[in-house]
């Protein structure tokens, strides 16, 4: 089960991608599984333009709440990590998520929310 805190953040978080257009959000409670984070946050975006604007808007969330951020790969690569700590977010394009299939690979994991 997610720290309320964490809970917390992800709840705006999500909303500062659904602001923005974010597509296909799903946020993944890993933190029986492993001891990287509690959750993942996944979230599609159909070009890197789109990609580049939910990178800023979930930066920019981060910023707002206290959360410190560590920002792996390029829009222009379909793949956007953003690390928060206890929060890891994915954003890419449709084809790279299909491609890499993070669902499949956290089947296990216990859908928090799952947005179209």
């Amino acid at each position: 089960m997610l720290d309320p805190r964490t809970l917390e953040f992800t709840r705006h978080l999500v909303r500062a991608l659904e602001n923005k257009k974010g597509e296909d959000i799903l946020v993944l409670d890993i933190s029986h599984l492993t001891p990287i984070a509690e959750s993942f946050v996944l979230c599609s975006g159909p070009t890197d333009r789109v990609l580049e604007t939910l990178r800023d808007a979930a930066l920019d969330a981060a910023e707002e709440a206290g959360w410190p951020a560590r920002v792996e790969g390029e829009p222009t690569s379909g793949w956007v990590l953003i690390d928060f700590g206890d929060v890891i977010l994915h954003l890419f394009t449709p084809e790279v998520r299909r491609y890499y299939d993070l669902e499949g690979l956290w089947a296990n994991a216990r859908v928090v929310v799952r947005m179209p």
